[in-house]
């Protein structure tokens, strides 16, 4: 069940995002958006159906004043989905450049608390994380 929301792009934004477009088969794309403003741009790597899952990971949008500290598709996710009686337990592990490993933590930290809520068939609700986001961005002009 965990499997879809990483899939399917109507499971996905229950958990993270606003849109997502994603065509999981290997060289799919992988992409989704929180603002308008920036789009994490990828593609799947691996999809080994309700067992693990690789996808690349970048910004595909970024405000053009600032250099893109993590293009498209130059970091690498892995979600390991291991059974555990009516459960699964999540393994992710994402792999970014050091100087922004802390950052990513902290949005791991937030989103795999919501696709939790979600897989049981719960609202987790708007996403804060947007705010966040859009504040952290530079004003578009």
């Amino acid at each position: 069940m965990v499997f879809s929301y990483f899939t399917d792009p109507e499971k996905m934004v229950r958990w993270m995002g606003a849109e997502a477009t994603l065509d999981p088969r290997r060289g799919g794309v992988f992409s989704f958006t929180n603002t308008p403003r920036l789009v994490i741009l990828g593609e799947f790597v691996t999809v080994e159906p309700y067992r693990r899952i690789v996808f690349t990971w970048g910004y595909g949008s970024f405000p053009e004043e600032e250099p893109n500290p993590l293009p498209p598709g130059s970091s690498t996710v892995e979600v390991e989905l291991v059974p555990d009686g009516e459960a699964t337990i999540v393994r992710l592990r994402h792999q970014v450049p050091t100087e922004l490993a802390a950052f990513h933590e902290l949005g791991w930290e937030h989103y795999l608390p919501r696709l939790a809520t979600a897989a049981v068939g719960r609202d987790p609700g708007p996403d804060p994380f947007v705010d966040v986001l859009t504040d952290m961005l530079p004003e578009e002009e």
